[in-house]
């Protein structure tokens, strides 16, 4: 599909893709919202204000490689938003690929990452084309603090917490719940060790009083950012909610998963966490406000002799995610890519420029400390 615009927002009629969609805005990027219902992108663009005057233009289109590729041919980059993204995403990266186009997603399944970084990146190097997936709050952020941890001389080691207050979209909770059941793995001493299934820890955050409940969730996204790495020994990552009734009621689903559904086909596994995400999370949440949905993201690094504790502070994790979408678009556009092939965000554009762009919109600070 030959047209004037160059990126195109896959998924848009989503809670995240109307989020990305206003972010674009903002930075007066012309671009497709695409998905396959014409009627609910035009209805769900319409409820985005800052939409308002701006050059965008709803294309449905069928979930398959050739009509996407046909929508993708002539762009320059493709932000997919349509998870779960091992159910939904391939087509997606293969039309990416066939088109010419730099495609990024804001996945947090650490299994479809790895999936892409086997599979897919070696094909995308070669065409000179960035494959960068969870290029969102998560798994972002952490990655971007364990950057600033490893710029100390003599780190080689990073512990990760997320700590967020935000009420979790439709397609968010299928996802999380799918990817808290497949195997879940941290870094120790350069090689992949699993994290035990529906199992808890306790974790301490930088100001906070009280004890917090955490779980892999996943396994997250910076191990598979980090292994091979020549800096990285060792690399753990860990979520928790302020809204500890809700990590109650994930870690009863996973538990309850354990006894009825672990031995079950695959494919099996996939509808049940599907079916139970979708009863977890029956309506999407509110545009989240700044001044309440707060988080918190705690690295500590260590070598042998040296430490650092480096924390981001920030608010509403989802438009975060708008900003890292849209400011990938923004710097492929303006020719600010830095590496291709599977790639992360930091690598793609530098860490410290995507800590400033969502600092510049008052999303996010951070400190470094010694630890």
């Amino acid at each position: 599909m030959d047209s004037n615009y160059e990126v195109v927002l896959y998924g848009a009629s989503g809670y995240t893709g109307k989020l990305i969609a206003w972010k674009l805005a903002e930075r007066r990027i012309p671009f497709i919202a695409a998905g396959r219902s014409q009627q609910r992108l035009e209805d769900e663009m319409a409820k985005v204000p800052e939409l308002a005057g701006h050059d965008y233009q709803c294309v449905a289109v069928t979930h398959d490689v050739l009509s996407l590729t046909d929508l993708f041919r002539g762009k320059k980059v493709v932000i997919n938003v349509t998870g779960p993204f091992m159910q939904l995403g391939e087509p997606v990266v293969q039309a990416c690929l066939a088109a010419g186009c730099h495609y990024f997603d804001t996945t947090g399944e650490a299994d479809w990452m790895l999936m892409l970084r086997n599979e897919y990146g070696k094909r995308f190097a070669d065409a000179g084309l960035a494959l960068c997936p969870a290029n969102s709050y998560m798994w972002a952020e952490g990655l971007l603090a364990a950057e600033i941890a490893l710029e100390t001389p003599g780190i080689d080691s990073v512990d990760l917490v997320y700590l967020a207050d935000s009420q979790t979209s439709v397609a968010s909770t299928k996802s999380f719940l799918r990817m808290c059941t497949k195997p879940q793995y941290h870094i120790k001493e350069k090689a992949p060790v699993q994290w035990p299934y529906a199992t808890g820890y306790m974790v301490t955050m930088p100001g906070e009083h009280e004890l917090f409940n955490a779980l892999p969730w996943g396994g997250g996204g910076e191990p598979v950012w980090y292994l091979g790495d020549e800096r990285v020994r060792n690399c753990r990552v860990l979520v928790s909610f302020r809204n500890q009734v809700m990590f109650r009621a994930v870690l009863d689903i996973l538990e309850r998963f354990e006894k009825e559904c672990r031995d079950l086909p695959a494919d099996e596994q996939e509808r049940v966490t599907n079916q139970w995400g979708g009863e977890v999370t029956t309506v999407e949440p509110p545009r989240e406000d700044p001044e309440v949905n707060r988080c918190v993201l705690s690295c500590y690094g260590r070598g042998k002799t040296a430490s650092v504790n480096v924390v981001l502070r920030g608010n509403a994790p989802y438009i975060q995610t708008g900003v890292l979408g849209a400011e990938a678009a923004r710097r492929v556009l303006r020719g600010q890519l830095q590496a291709v092939g599977f790639v992360s965000p930091a690598k793609a554009f530098g860490a410290r420029n995507l800590l400033a762009a969502l600092a510049e919109e008052g999303h996010l600070s951070w400190q470094v400390y010694s630890a």
